[in-house]
Protein backbone atom coordinates (compact mmCIF):
# COMPACT_ATOMS: atom_id res chain seq x y z
CA UNK A 1 0.00 0.00 0.00
CA UNK A 2 1.58 3.52 -0.98
CA UNK A 3 -0.99 5.12 1.63
CA UNK A 4 -0.28 7.31 4.30
CA UNK A 5 -1.83 5.85 7.56
CA UNK A 6 -5.34 6.36 7.95
CA UNK A 7 -6.30 9.83 9.36
CA UNK A 8 -9.11 11.98 10.43
CA UNK A 9 -9.56 14.67 12.57
CA UNK A 10 -10.11 13.88 16.26
CA UNK A 11 -13.10 13.66 17.43
CA UNK A 12 -12.41 15.39 20.42
CA UNK A 13 -11.55 18.82 18.27
CA UNK A 14 -15.13 18.42 16.44
CA UNK A 15 -17.11 18.15 19.94
CA UNK A 16 -14.78 21.39 21.70
CA UNK A 17 -15.72 23.42 18.75
CA UNK A 18 -19.36 22.52 18.51
CA UNK A 19 -19.90 22.92 21.95
CA UNK A 20 -19.08 26.62 21.74
CA UNK A 21 -22.18 26.76 19.37
CA UNK A 22 -24.52 24.87 20.36
CA UNK A 23 -26.87 26.64 22.33
CA UNK A 24 -26.88 29.54 19.67
CA UNK A 25 -28.21 26.31 17.61
CA UNK A 26 -30.53 25.27 20.00
CA UNK A 27 -31.99 28.86 20.39
CA UNK A 28 -32.40 29.26 16.31
CA UNK A 29 -33.33 25.69 15.32
CA UNK A 30 -35.89 26.15 17.75
CA UNK A 31 -37.35 29.45 16.42
CA UNK A 32 -37.28 28.30 12.88
CA UNK A 33 -39.27 25.02 14.21
CA UNK A 34 -42.01 26.94 15.58
CA UNK A 35 -42.05 29.35 11.85
CA UNK A 36 -42.18 26.64 10.00
CA UNK A 37 -44.91 25.21 12.19
CA UNK A 38 -46.86 27.63 11.47
CA UNK A 39 -46.94 26.76 8.27
CA UNK A 40 -47.75 23.12 8.95
CA UNK A 41 -43.88 22.24 8.50
CA UNK A 42 -42.19 19.70 10.50
CA UNK A 43 -38.54 20.61 11.70
CA UNK A 44 -37.89 17.61 12.54
CA UNK A 45 -38.71 15.57 9.35
CA UNK A 46 -36.75 18.12 7.44
CA UNK A 47 -33.66 17.47 9.53
CA UNK A 48 -34.49 13.81 9.28
CA UNK A 49 -34.39 14.45 5.40
CA UNK A 50 -31.37 16.24 5.21
CA UNK A 51 -29.24 14.02 7.20
CA UNK A 52 -30.37 11.16 4.75
CA UNK A 53 -29.09 13.21 1.78
CA UNK A 54 -26.04 12.27 0.66
CA UNK A 55 -23.69 13.26 -2.77
CA UNK A 56 -20.75 11.65 -3.93
CA UNK A 57 -16.99 13.41 -3.52
CA UNK A 58 -15.07 12.91 -6.84
CA UNK A 59 -11.40 11.67 -6.48
CA UNK A 60 -9.85 14.01 -8.84
CA UNK A 61 -11.27 16.90 -6.88
CA UNK A 62 -9.23 16.73 -3.57
CA UNK A 63 -6.12 17.88 -5.76
CA UNK A 64 -5.47 21.34 -6.92
CA UNK A 65 -7.30 21.98 -10.38
CA UNK A 66 -6.03 24.62 -12.82
CA UNK A 67 -6.32 26.02 -16.05
CA UNK A 68 -5.39 25.49 -19.51
CA UNK A 69 -2.14 28.12 -18.30
CA UNK A 70 -0.78 27.49 -15.09
CA UNK A 71 -1.77 25.40 -12.05
CA UNK A 72 -0.36 26.16 -9.13
CA UNK A 73 -0.10 23.24 -6.28
CA UNK A 74 -1.69 23.75 -2.90
CA UNK A 75 -0.19 22.61 0.17
CA UNK A 76 -0.16 18.85 0.81
CA UNK A 77 -2.44 17.78 -1.72
CA UNK A 78 -3.06 13.98 -1.97
CA UNK A 79 -0.34 12.58 -4.07
CA UNK A 80 -2.18 9.26 -4.55
CA UNK A 81 -5.69 7.80 -4.55
CA UNK A 82 -5.64 6.18 -0.91
CA UNK A 83 -4.55 10.12 0.64
CA UNK A 84 -7.17 11.26 -1.58
CA UNK A 85 -10.00 8.94 -0.16
CA UNK A 86 -8.34 10.07 3.63
CA UNK A 87 -9.45 13.70 2.33
CA UNK A 88 -12.58 12.63 1.46
CA UNK A 89 -13.38 11.12 4.73
CA UNK A 90 -12.59 14.16 6.53
CA UNK A 91 -15.29 15.71 3.84
CA UNK A 92 -17.54 13.66 4.99
CA UNK A 93 -16.62 13.75 8.88
CA UNK A 94 -17.39 17.52 9.27
CA UNK A 95 -19.81 17.51 6.48
CA UNK A 96 -22.10 14.49 7.27
CA UNK A 97 -23.22 14.61 3.11
CA UNK A 98 -20.31 13.19 1.35
CA UNK A 99 -20.70 9.45 2.13
CA UNK A 100 -19.22 7.97 -1.09
CA UNK A 101 -16.93 8.34 -3.44
CA UNK A 102 -16.42 8.51 -7.56
CA UNK A 103 -13.22 6.93 -9.09
CA UNK A 104 -11.97 8.10 -11.82
CA UNK A 105 -10.24 5.37 -14.29
CA UNK A 106 -7.18 5.54 -15.10
CA UNK A 107 -6.20 8.97 -13.30
CA UNK A 108 -6.94 6.92 -9.72
CA UNK A 109 -6.23 3.14 -10.63
CA UNK A 110 -6.00 1.55 -7.61
CA UNK A 111 -2.95 -1.69 -7.97
CA UNK A 112 -5.13 -3.39 -5.51
CA UNK A 113 -8.45 -2.99 -5.96
CA UNK A 114 -9.57 -5.33 -2.88
CA UNK A 115 -6.92 -3.53 -0.62
CA UNK A 116 -8.62 0.17 -1.15
CA UNK A 117 -11.88 -1.05 -0.76
CA UNK A 118 -10.76 -2.48 2.51
CA UNK A 119 -9.20 0.83 3.66
CA UNK A 120 -12.19 3.06 2.27
CA UNK A 121 -14.59 0.78 4.26
CA UNK A 122 -12.08 1.51 7.44
CA UNK A 123 -12.67 5.05 6.94
CA UNK A 124 -16.59 4.75 6.44
CA UNK A 125 -16.63 5.41 2.87
CA UNK A 126 -17.97 3.71 -0.21
CA UNK A 127 -17.34 3.76 -4.13
CA UNK A 128 -20.08 5.23 -6.17
CA UNK A 129 -20.51 6.00 -9.90
CA UNK A 130 -17.36 5.14 -11.70
CA UNK A 131 -15.94 7.25 -14.42
CA UNK A 132 -13.93 6.12 -17.43
CA UNK A 133 -11.50 8.10 -19.58
CA UNK A 134 -11.55 7.87 -23.68
CA UNK A 135 -10.80 11.83 -24.26
CA UNK A 136 -6.81 11.45 -23.46
CA UNK A 137 -3.95 9.49 -24.08
CA UNK A 138 -2.37 7.33 -21.46
CA UNK A 139 1.31 6.63 -21.08
CA UNK A 140 1.54 2.88 -23.26
CA UNK A 141 -1.83 3.30 -24.84
CA UNK A 142 -1.32 2.14 -28.44
CA UNK A 143 -4.10 4.55 -30.11
CA UNK A 144 -4.24 7.72 -29.92
CA UNK A 145 -8.17 9.50 -29.12
CA UNK A 146 -7.00 12.56 -31.07
CA UNK A 147 -9.50 12.66 -33.33
CA UNK A 148 -11.77 11.01 -31.06
CA UNK A 149 -12.66 7.35 -29.50
CA UNK A 150 -16.66 6.14 -29.92
CA UNK A 151 -16.88 7.91 -32.62
CA UNK A 152 -13.34 7.51 -33.99
CA UNK A 153 -13.90 6.93 -37.97
CA UNK A 154 -11.37 4.31 -37.57
CA UNK A 155 -12.75 1.03 -35.60
CA UNK A 156 -9.25 0.31 -33.89
CA UNK A 157 -9.55 3.03 -31.86
CA UNK A 158 -13.38 2.64 -31.19
CA UNK A 159 -12.72 -0.71 -29.97
CA UNK A 160 -9.86 0.26 -27.45
CA UNK A 161 -12.48 2.95 -26.14
CA UNK A 162 -14.85 0.35 -25.56
CA UNK A 163 -12.08 -1.98 -24.29
CA UNK A 164 -11.35 0.72 -21.59
CA UNK A 165 -15.21 1.25 -20.37
CA UNK A 166 -15.16 -2.91 -19.98
CA UNK A 167 -11.92 -2.82 -17.65
CA UNK A 168 -13.78 -0.01 -15.62
CA UNK A 169 -16.81 -1.87 -15.35
CA UNK A 170 -15.03 -4.76 -13.80
CA UNK A 171 -12.85 -2.47 -11.32
CA UNK A 172 -16.03 -1.52 -9.98
CA UNK A 173 -17.66 -4.64 -9.93
CA UNK A 174 -14.82 -5.46 -7.56
CA UNK A 175 -15.13 -2.18 -5.79
CA UNK A 176 -18.87 -2.54 -5.28
CA UNK A 177 -19.88 0.39 -7.46
CA UNK A 178 -23.22 0.05 -9.34
CA UNK A 179 -23.19 2.68 -11.89
CA UNK A 180 -20.69 3.58 -14.73
CA UNK A 181 -20.69 7.23 -16.66
CA UNK A 182 -19.05 7.88 -20.13
CA UNK A 183 -18.24 11.15 -21.04
CA UNK A 184 -16.39 11.80 -24.04
CA UNK A 185 -14.48 14.40 -25.98
CA UNK A 186 -15.18 13.52 -29.42
CA UNK A 187 -16.53 15.64 -32.37
CA UNK A 188 -14.67 18.33 -34.59
CA UNK A 189 -13.08 21.92 -35.01
CA UNK A 190 -13.90 22.61 -38.16
CA UNK A 191 -16.82 22.28 -40.86
CA UNK A 192 -16.86 18.81 -43.19
CA UNK A 193 -14.29 17.49 -40.98
CA UNK A 194 -16.51 14.86 -39.45
CA UNK A 195 -19.85 13.37 -40.91
CA UNK A 196 -22.32 13.76 -38.46
CA UNK A 197 -24.85 11.11 -38.77
CA UNK A 198 -22.07 8.29 -39.25
CA UNK A 199 -20.36 9.98 -36.10
CA UNK A 200 -22.96 9.49 -34.34
CA UNK A 201 -24.03 6.10 -35.49
CA UNK A 202 -20.54 5.00 -34.20
CA UNK A 203 -20.70 6.23 -30.65
CA UNK A 204 -23.99 4.58 -30.27
CA UNK A 205 -22.65 0.73 -31.48
CA UNK A 206 -19.73 1.35 -28.89
CA UNK A 207 -22.42 2.35 -26.50
CA UNK A 208 -24.12 -0.45 -26.86
CA UNK A 209 -21.21 -2.95 -26.95
CA UNK A 210 -20.40 -1.23 -23.33
CA UNK A 211 -23.95 -1.85 -22.24
CA UNK A 212 -23.72 -5.98 -22.96
CA UNK A 213 -20.63 -5.98 -20.65
CA UNK A 214 -23.14 -4.23 -17.69
CA UNK A 215 -23.88 -6.05 -14.54
CA UNK A 216 -28.16 -6.39 -14.13
CA UNK A 217 -28.01 -4.11 -11.26
CA UNK A 218 -25.97 -1.24 -12.81
CA UNK A 219 -26.97 1.96 -15.14
CA UNK A 220 -24.94 3.81 -17.11
CA UNK A 221 -24.83 6.97 -17.43
CA UNK A 222 -24.02 9.37 -20.65
CA UNK A 223 -23.13 13.02 -20.08
CA UNK A 224 -23.30 15.54 -22.62
CA UNK A 225 -21.24 18.88 -23.14
CA UNK A 226 -22.10 21.42 -25.71
CA UNK A 227 -18.40 22.05 -26.30
CA UNK A 228 -14.72 21.60 -25.46
CA UNK A 229 -12.53 20.17 -26.56
CA UNK A 230 -14.14 19.74 -30.04
CA UNK A 231 -15.15 23.70 -30.19
CA UNK A 232 -17.27 23.82 -33.56
CA UNK A 233 -19.15 20.39 -33.63
CA UNK A 234 -19.41 17.50 -30.33
CA UNK A 235 -21.03 14.28 -31.12
CA UNK A 236 -23.05 14.00 -27.77
CA UNK A 237 -23.88 17.56 -27.13
CA UNK A 238 -26.68 18.39 -25.58
CA UNK A 239 -29.65 16.76 -23.69
CA UNK A 240 -31.57 15.73 -26.95
CA UNK A 241 -28.30 13.51 -28.55
CA UNK A 242 -27.88 11.99 -24.97
CA UNK A 243 -31.62 11.03 -24.58
CA UNK A 244 -31.80 9.49 -28.17
CA UNK A 245 -28.17 7.90 -27.29
CA UNK A 246 -29.80 6.55 -23.84
CA UNK A 247 -32.94 5.44 -25.77
CA UNK A 248 -31.21 3.39 -28.09
CA UNK A 249 -28.26 1.68 -25.87
CA UNK A 250 -31.03 0.21 -23.09
CA UNK A 251 -33.32 0.82 -20.61
CA UNK A 252 -30.56 0.93 -17.76
CA UNK A 253 -28.69 3.63 -20.36
CA UNK A 254 -29.77 6.98 -18.36
CA UNK A 255 -28.66 10.75 -19.02
CA UNK A 256 -26.60 12.54 -16.62
CA UNK A 257 -26.85 16.29 -16.07
CA UNK A 258 -23.97 18.40 -15.29
CA UNK A 259 -24.96 21.87 -14.52
CA UNK A 260 -22.09 23.41 -16.14
CA UNK A 261 -22.10 21.59 -19.88
CA UNK A 262 -24.91 23.98 -20.93
CA UNK A 263 -24.67 27.07 -22.94
CA UNK A 264 -25.33 30.11 -21.11
CA UNK A 265 -29.30 30.75 -19.99
CA UNK A 266 -29.80 27.32 -20.93
CA UNK A 267 -33.17 26.24 -18.66
CA UNK A 268 -31.76 23.00 -17.18
CA UNK A 269 -34.49 22.78 -14.76
CA UNK A 270 -36.99 21.95 -17.18
CA UNK A 271 -34.25 19.83 -18.94
CA UNK A 272 -34.28 18.09 -15.46
CA UNK A 273 -38.17 17.40 -16.08
CA UNK A 274 -37.87 16.43 -19.41
CA UNK A 275 -35.40 13.55 -18.92
CA UNK A 276 -37.29 12.53 -16.21
CA UNK A 277 -40.69 12.55 -17.28
CA UNK A 278 -39.49 9.94 -20.09
CA UNK A 279 -37.77 8.10 -17.15
CA UNK A 280 -34.37 8.34 -18.56
CA UNK A 281 -32.80 11.20 -15.85
CA UNK A 282 -30.00 9.14 -14.24
CA UNK A 283 -28.09 11.23 -12.30
CA UNK A 284 -26.05 14.79 -11.54
CA UNK A 285 -22.44 16.52 -11.26
CA UNK A 286 -23.24 19.68 -9.57
CA UNK A 287 -20.85 22.42 -10.12
CA UNK A 288 -21.25 26.32 -11.03
CA UNK A 289 -20.50 28.14 -14.44
CA UNK A 290 -20.53 31.53 -15.40
CA UNK A 291 -18.48 31.79 -18.76
CA UNK A 292 -18.60 27.96 -19.73
CA UNK A 293 -18.20 24.57 -17.90
CA UNK A 294 -16.39 26.65 -15.51
CA UNK A 295 -16.25 23.88 -12.51
CA UNK A 296 -17.07 26.38 -10.08
CA UNK A 297 -17.89 25.18 -6.25
CA UNK A 298 -21.62 24.56 -6.40
CA UNK A 299 -24.07 27.16 -5.89
CA UNK A 300 -20.96 29.92 -5.57
CA UNK A 301 -22.76 31.69 -8.87
CA UNK A 302 -26.47 30.93 -9.46
CA UNK A 303 -27.81 29.11 -6.03
CA UNK A 304 -31.62 29.94 -7.17
CA UNK A 305 -30.71 27.85 -10.56
CA UNK A 306 -29.37 24.64 -8.25
CA UNK A 307 -33.13 25.66 -6.01
CA UNK A 308 -34.96 25.37 -9.17
CA UNK A 309 -33.19 21.87 -10.03
CA UNK A 310 -34.06 20.65 -6.85
CA UNK A 311 -37.62 22.17 -7.04
CA UNK A 312 -37.86 19.68 -9.98
CA UNK A 313 -35.99 16.52 -8.52
CA UNK A 314 -38.45 16.45 -5.04
CA UNK A 315 -41.60 16.64 -7.59
CA UNK A 316 -40.12 13.81 -9.86
CA UNK A 317 -39.66 11.97 -6.24
CA UNK A 318 -42.91 12.70 -5.02
CA UNK A 319 -44.44 11.03 -8.10
CA UNK A 320 -42.21 8.45 -8.09
CA UNK A 321 -40.19 6.92 -4.99
CA UNK A 322 -38.54 4.75 -7.07
CA UNK A 323 -36.48 7.52 -8.50
CA UNK A 324 -32.98 7.31 -7.57
CA UNK A 325 -30.63 9.58 -8.93
CA UNK A 326 -26.76 9.75 -8.80
CA UNK A 327 -25.25 12.73 -7.17
CA UNK A 328 -21.72 13.95 -7.34
CA UNK A 329 -19.24 17.04 -6.97
CA UNK A 330 -17.77 18.01 -9.89
CA UNK A 331 -15.36 20.48 -9.20
CA UNK A 332 -12.07 22.01 -9.64
CA UNK A 333 -10.47 23.97 -6.63
CA UNK A 334 -7.95 26.59 -8.14
CA UNK A 335 -7.63 29.24 -5.48
CA UNK A 336 -8.96 27.26 -2.49
CA UNK A 337 -8.00 24.27 -0.15
CA UNK A 338 -10.37 21.59 -2.00
CA UNK A 339 -11.78 19.98 1.05
CA UNK A 340 -12.94 23.57 2.09
CA UNK A 341 -14.61 23.98 -1.10
CA UNK A 342 -15.73 19.98 -1.14
CA UNK A 343 -17.70 20.89 2.73
CA UNK A 344 -18.61 23.96 1.61
CA UNK A 345 -20.14 22.83 -1.68
CA UNK A 346 -21.97 19.71 -0.57
CA UNK A 347 -23.82 21.63 2.01
CA UNK A 348 -24.88 24.44 -0.69
CA UNK A 349 -26.37 20.99 -2.77
CA UNK A 350 -27.82 19.78 0.63
CA UNK A 351 -29.70 23.21 0.90
CA UNK A 352 -30.84 23.95 -2.03
CA UNK A 353 -32.57 20.05 -1.67
CA UNK A 354 -34.06 21.14 1.98
CA UNK A 355 -35.34 24.08 0.72
CA UNK A 356 -37.45 22.29 -2.00
CA UNK A 357 -38.84 20.50 0.48
CA UNK A 358 -40.41 23.02 2.18
CA UNK A 359 -42.15 24.30 -1.29
CA UNK A 360 -46.04 24.45 -0.87
CA UNK A 361 -47.00 21.54 -3.58
CA UNK A 362 -50.64 22.08 -3.19
CA UNK A 363 -50.87 25.93 -3.31
CA UNK A 364 -48.19 25.60 -6.43
CA UNK A 365 -50.09 23.15 -8.56
CA UNK A 366 -52.92 25.75 -7.84
CA UNK A 367 -51.70 28.64 -9.19
CA UNK A 368 -50.37 26.85 -12.19
CA UNK A 369 -53.76 25.38 -13.19
CA UNK A 370 -54.89 29.15 -12.59
CA UNK A 371 -52.64 30.89 -14.21
CA UNK A 372 -51.57 32.54 -11.36
CA UNK A 373 -47.92 33.75 -12.64
CA UNK A 374 -46.88 36.57 -9.64
CA UNK A 375 -48.34 33.65 -7.24
CA UNK A 376 -46.30 30.71 -8.34
CA UNK A 377 -43.34 32.38 -8.46
CA UNK A 378 -43.71 33.92 -4.89
CA UNK A 379 -44.24 30.42 -3.99
CA UNK A 380 -41.06 29.45 -5.11
CA UNK A 381 -39.65 32.52 -3.66
CA UNK A 382 -41.01 31.59 -0.15
CA UNK A 383 -39.34 28.41 0.07
CA UNK A 384 -36.28 29.78 -1.14
CA UNK A 385 -35.45 32.94 0.84
CA UNK A 386 -36.02 31.03 4.09
CA UNK A 387 -32.69 30.64 5.89
CA UNK A 388 -32.24 26.87 6.54
CA UNK A 389 -28.94 26.76 7.93
CA UNK A 390 -29.73 25.70 11.59
CA UNK A 391 -31.55 22.57 9.94
CA UNK A 392 -28.32 21.54 8.37
CA UNK A 393 -26.54 22.68 10.99
CA UNK A 394 -28.33 20.40 13.57
CA UNK A 395 -28.24 17.47 11.18
CA UNK A 396 -24.37 17.66 11.63
CA UNK A 397 -24.61 18.14 15.20
CA UNK A 398 -26.74 14.87 15.49
CA UNK A 399 -24.37 12.92 13.26
CA UNK A 400 -21.47 14.07 14.70
CA UNK A 401 -19.92 16.34 12.19
CA UNK A 402 -19.01 19.88 12.73
CA UNK A 403 -21.80 23.12 13.16
CA UNK A 404 -19.19 25.53 11.51
CA UNK A 405 -17.67 22.65 9.88
CA UNK A 406 -15.01 24.96 7.55
CA UNK A 407 -14.21 26.74 11.43
CA UNK A 408 -13.58 22.80 12.65
CA UNK A 409 -11.47 22.20 10.26
CA UNK A 410 -8.81 25.40 9.94
CA UNK A 411 -9.03 24.53 14.29
CA UNK A 412 -7.86 21.02 13.42
CA UNK A 413 -4.60 22.01 11.27
CA UNK A 414 -5.08 18.71 9.24
CA UNK A 415 -3.72 20.95 5.90
CA UNK A 416 -0.66 21.89 7.99
CA UNK A 417 0.15 17.81 8.92
CA UNK A 418 -0.53 16.58 5.74
CA UNK A 419 1.80 19.79 4.41
CA UNK A 420 4.53 17.53 6.69
CA UNK A 421 3.57 14.53 5.27
CA UNK A 422 2.95 15.39 1.82
CA UNK A 423 6.14 17.23 0.15
CA UNK A 424 4.88 19.11 -2.78
CA UNK A 425 6.28 16.97 -6.02
CA UNK A 426 7.64 19.41 -8.37
CA UNK A 427 7.63 17.35 -11.11
CA UNK A 428 3.72 15.92 -10.80
CA UNK A 429 1.19 17.41 -13.36
CA UNK A 430 -1.34 17.28 -10.57
CA UNK A 431 -3.72 15.70 -9.43
CA UNK A 432 -7.25 17.64 -10.09
CA UNK A 433 -8.73 18.43 -13.08
CA UNK A 434 -7.73 21.07 -15.23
Amino acid sequence: MTSTKTQTIDQQIISDSNAEKIAALESDYQALGEKLARNDCDIEQLTARASEFAVALPSWGLGTGGTRFARFPGLGEPRNIYEKVADCAVVQQLGRATPSVSLHIPWDTPSDPSELLQYTQALGLSFDAMNSNTFQDQQGQPHSYKYGSMAHSQSAMREQAVAHNIEVIELGKKLGSKALTVWVGDGSNFPGQQHFSKAFGRYLDCAKDIYTALPDDWSMLLEHKIFEPAFYSTVIQDWGSSYLAAKETGERCKCLVDLGHHAPNVNIEMIVSRLAQFGKLGGFHFNDSKYGDDDLDSGSINPYQLFLVFNELVDIKNNAPEFAPFYMLDQSHNVTDPIESLIYSAAEVQRSYVKALLVNRQSLSGYQDGNDAMMAQATLKSAYNLDVEPILQMARLRSGGGVDPIATYRQSGYRAACAEQRPVDAGRSGSGIV
